[in-house]
C-alpha cells in the first residue's frame, strides 16, 4: 500500500486570474483624497475588494489604508501603483496573490511580496483555489470510474465551495456505505494506537471518543469536532475542496486554521487514498491539534509563511511534510509518530518505525532541502526531540528566510499585525509587558 500522501506538494502551482492584490498608501486629512485615489483606481477597470484604514504613524500623514482589488494581469498592478503614486505616498503593494516575487520588484517603489490573508475572513479566498482531486479525480483513482461515487464528491465538496467564515460546518449524512468504510479504517488503525503513536496523540484520543463521537460505525463531524479543538487549543477546522496550493494551505495555519476535507476515500480500497480523506483528517491530524506545543509548532509554520517568497515556501512545506505529516519524536527512549500520514496508514505506520527506513535528526534546514516521495513509503525520516523544540528550531530558521518583516497572530481580532514600524514593535513590547506583570504574580502567589 502506498503512503497517504499530505496536504501539499512539492512544487509551489500558481493561479493565474485573478490578480488579487493588496497596495498599501498614506494620504493627508483633506476632503476628497481617498475618493480621488479610489475613483482613479476604479477608472482603471478593477475591482475593489475591500478597504481598511487606519491612523497613519508617520507624523506628516494623517491616514493609511489598504486596498484590495483584483487585477487583469501584473502590468495592470503596476498602472495601479504608477497612477497611486501621483496622488498619494509611500505607496506599496503588499501582495499580489499566484504571482512571482521577483515580478514585482520595483512597483510602487519597492520590493514587494506576495499577497497573503491579513484577516481571518481572507481565507474566504480560498474556497475553489485547489491544485487536484476535489471533484475532478485522476484517471488512477479508485472512484474515478465509478460515478455514483464522482457525484456524491461532489455533492460534498459543494459545502467547501460555499463555505464563508464564522459559519457552521454543514452536517454530512454519511451513506451506510461510507460509514463501513470509515469503520475499516478506524478499527484497523486503532490497534495500533498504543503502540506506535506518540503520547499526546494517545492522550487525546479518548477524549475524542467522550467529546466528538470517535467510534465504529458513525463518522464524525467537521463541527462537532472544530468546537472541541477550539476550547483545546484555538485550532479551527475548515471545510475545503480538495488540495490546497503550499502557500494557501500554510496560510491557515497563521490563523490556526485547518483546511479539512469532508469526503471519504472510495469504499474498494478502504485501506488505500492517494489524497487526504476524512479518515486521514480526523484520525491522523485532529488528535494532534488538540495538543498545545503541537499547536503552537504548527502555527509557528504558518506564520513564517506570510509574505515569504516561493523558495521560501517551497522550504517549509518540505519542513511541514516531514513534520505534521510524516514525523517521527523520540519518547522514553523510543520513536513514535506523529505525523498524520503516518498515523492514517497502517502499512507506512508499522514501516517507519521499523529498522528500514533511514533515521535523522530533525534539523530545519537540512530538512527543507530534503526531497521526498509521494506515492510511496518515506526512505528518509526526521526525529524531532519535542514539538516545543521543533518550534524553536522552526522559530530560528523562519529567522533566515528572505521576508523583510515580522508577523504576529492578534488572537483578539483574528487578525495578521505586520511589526514593520518602530510604533508597532513598541505596543507588542506592551502587551508583553502586560503578560510578564501577569507571569510574575501568578509565581509569587505559588510561592
Amino acid at each position: 500500500m502506498a503512503s497517504t500522501p499530505g496536504h501539499l506538494h512539492k512544487c509551489t502551482d500558481t493561479v493565474v486570474n485573478p490578480v488579487k492584490t493588496t497596495v498599501h498608501f498614506t494620504v493627508a486629512d483633506k476632503v476628497g483624497a481617498l475618493d480621488e485615489c479610489l475613483g482613479a483606481i476604479k477608472a482603471m477597470n478593477v475591482s475593489l475588494t475591500r478597504i481598511e484604514s487606519r491612523p497613519s504613524k508617520t507624523p506628516e500623514w494623517d491616514y493609511e489604508f489598504f486596498v484590495d482589488f483584483d487585477a487583469g494581469s501584473i502590468e495592470q498592478v503596476a498602472e495601479v501603483a504608477k497612477t497611486l503614486e501621483k496622488l498619494a505616498k509611500q505607496v506599496h503593494v503588499v501582495g499580489t496573490g499566484g504571482i512571482p516575487a521577483v515580478q514585482l520588484t520595483g512597483i510602487g517603489g519597492q520590493e514587494s511580496t506576495p499577497w497573503f490573508p491579513r484577516k481571518m475572513v481572507d481565507l474566504d479566498t480560498f474556497a475553489d483555489k485547489v491544485l487536484e482531486m476535489g471533484e475532478e479525480l485522476d484517471a488512477d483513482h479508485p472512484g474515478a470510474k465509478d460515478a455514483v461515487y464522482r457525484a456524491r464528491r461532489a455533492e460534498i465538496t459543494n459545502i467547501a465551495k460555499t463555505y464563508k467564515t464564522g459559519q457552521s460546518i454543514p452536517k454530512v449524512d454519511y451513506t451506510q456505505v461510507e460509514i463501513d468504510t470509515w469503520t475499516t479504517v478506524y478499527n484497523k488503525l486503532a490497534t495500533m494506537f498504543p503502540s506506535h503513536a506518540c503520547r499526546e496523540h494517545q492522550y487525546v484520543f479518548p477524549l475524542l471518543i467522550q467529546n466528538c463521537g470517535y467510534q465504529p460505525g458513525k463518522i464524525p463531524q467537521l463541527e462537532t469536532v472544530s468546537r472541541f479543538l477550539k476550547d483545546c487549543t484555538g485550532f479551527t477546522l475548515r471545510p475545503v475542496m480538495g488540495l490546497l496550493t503550499s502557500r494557501d494551505f500554510l496560510n491557515g495555519l497563521a490563523f490556526r486554521v485547518f483546511h479539512s476535507t469532508q469526503y471519504i476515500r472510495h469504499h474498494s480500497k478502504p485501506l488505500y487514498t492517494p489524497e487526504p480523506d476524512v479518515c486521514h483528517e480526523l484520525l491522523g491530524h485532529v488528535p494532534l491539534f488538540a495538543d498545545p506545543d503541537f499547536a503552537d509548532f504548527s502555527q509557528e509554520i504558518g506564520l513564517a509563511s506570510l509574505g515569504a517568497s516561493d523558495g521560501d515556501i517551497e522550504r517549509l512545506a518540505t519542513i511541514y511534510w516531514f513534520t505534521v505529516e510524516f514525523g517521527i519524536c523520540r519518547q522514553d527512549n523510543e520513536l513514535r509518530a506523529y505525523g498524520a500520514g503516518l498515523l492514517s496508514s497502517f502499512g507506512e505506520l508499522e514501516y517507519c518505525l521499523s529498522d528500514k527506513p533511514e533515521i535523522r535528526p530533525f534539523e530545519p534546514a537540512k530538512v527543507a532541502q530534503q526531497k521526498y516521495p509521494i506515492t510511496e513509503y518515506q526512505p528518509v525520516y526526521f526525529v524531532a526531540d519535542s514539538f516545543k523544540d521543533a518550534q524553536m528550531k522552526v522559530r530560528e530558521f523562519a529567522n533566515t528566510c528572505s521576508r523583510p518583516f515580522t508577523v504576529r497572530y492578534n488572537a483578539y481580532t483574528e487578525s495578521i499585525e505586520i511589526l514593520d514600524s518602530k510604533e508597532k514593535v513598541l505596543r507588542y513590547a506592551q502587551n508583553i509587558k502586560q503578560d510578564m506583570l501577569t507571569l510574575v504574580d501568578a509565581l509569587e502567589k505559588l510561592k
